[in-house]
């Protein structure tokens, strides 16, 4: 059976080779919908015989869907510019294709790898998600950030890994940090959801308590405390932003 790579990218140009790289090998095609990246991600995806569109951002699931919409093969391997496939999964994706599998939906492990160093503790570890998938199995929802995949197809676990390369180094953390906690924010106010001074100044608190005490944290040494530290400012910065969006009303919910 073939398998075709979906893909979204937006300026992925210090990520996108070595992604690419591993899957190469057990991709049929690979599709990238892109949403107007300034950067080398076109002339590193073409490298690698990609077929590249170019498309205005409609949101995670609308343009993921628009991605495996354009994929020819039965089966799809969603994968994001920033993931690599281990060699392990690898041989357990060919494994899958080479019989009739047991079932048509399959969400896979994944392990976070943060300022170079794989997380083991605080929550970051033995996470799975939706990736490999037949065509007609589903789609995604629409959701601003968060998007799942929705289907009522039988799914199946796959142990082996993808790396999840979260955050290369703080400063790409603090580059993506306005905008996830934007979308955040937008997200839960379409949701009506509201701000309150428990979730702005108590919630971020628990959040690092939970991450670096309770989830062991802190067993990830020095990248261990700054991710919790960060992920309880995340916290913070979106509950604040959601409360400016219904203080100055300053955004038309959806």
């Amino acid at each position: 059976m073939k398998l075709s790579i979906a893909m979204i990218t937006f300026n992925e140009e210090r990520n996108l080779e070595r992604t690419l790289t591993s899957i190469k090998d057990i991709a049929d095609e690979i599709i990238i919908v892109d949403s107007g990246s300034t950067d080398k991600t076109r002339e590193i995806a073409e490298k690698f015989g990609a077929k590249f569109y170019f498309e205005p951002w409609a949101g995670y699931g609308k343009q993921r869907n628009s991605a495996i919409e354009k994929c020819s093969s039965e089966w799809i391997l969603n994968i994001d510019a920033d993931e690599e496939i281990t060699e392990e999964l690898f041989v357990k994706i060919k494994n899958i294709l080479k019989t009739p599998p047991d079932c048509e939906v399959y969400t896979i492990n994944f392990a976070s790898v943060c300022f170079g160093k794989e997380l083991k503790y605080g929550g970051w570890s033995n996470s799975y998600h939706i990736r490999l998938f037949k065509k007609t199995a589903g789609k995604f929802n629409f959701n601003v950030v968060h998007e799942t995949f929705e289907t009522k197809s039988k799914v199946g676990k796959i142990k082996e890994k993808i790396c999840h390369h979260s955050y290369l180094t703080i400063e790409d953390y603090l580059s993506k940090f306005n905008r996830y906690t934007t979308e955040g924010a937008i997200d839960y106010y379409n949701k009506n959801k509201k701000a309150s001074v428990f979730q702005i100044v108590f919630n971020p608190l628990y959040k690092f308590i939970r991450m670096y005490i309770f989830r062991l944290g802190f067993l990830d040494g020095m990248e261990g405390f700054v991710i919790a530290v960060m992920s309880s400012l995340y916290t913070m910065v979106k509950y604040f932003k959601l409360r400016e969006m219904y203080r100055n009303k300053s955004y038309i919910k959806k």
